[in-house]
């Protein structure tokens, strides 16, 4: 259930971060307003993984690249941004990153 509410944490904090975008400045009241509820409902779900007991250098690492690396994917792929080599492969060393932080905490 901490990585159901993890996934959820993330897929919120992503909602929000793309609706931050399509809010133009905060000049479009929808997007706005899921902009405010996506924040509070991302913080909110980690902050009760961190209380399920995740660590929180695991949770906030896989939080904030799996965050990062989708915003930057969906971009791309329906925003119009544009990645250049060097930025894909920045994101494999993010997917990388997460993956040494969860093998280093299963100790």
């Amino acid at each position: 259930m901490t990585w159901v509410l993890l996934a959820c944490a993330i897929l919120a904090e992503v909602t929000a971060t793309i609706s931050l975008r399509l809010s133009e400045g905060f000049s479009k009241i929808a997007p706005s307003v899921v902009v405010v509820v996506g924040y509070v409902t991302a913080f909110t779900l980690l902050a009760l993984v961190l209380k399920r007991g995740m660590a929180i250098g695991v949770a906030y690492g896989i939080w904030a690249a799996a965050g990062v690396a989708l915003v930057a994917l969906i971009g791309a792929a329906f925003l119009g941004d544009s990645l250049t080599p060097l930025q894909y492969g920045g994101l494999v060393l993010v997917a990388a990153g997460v993956v040494a932080l969860e093998a280093g905490g299963a100790h």
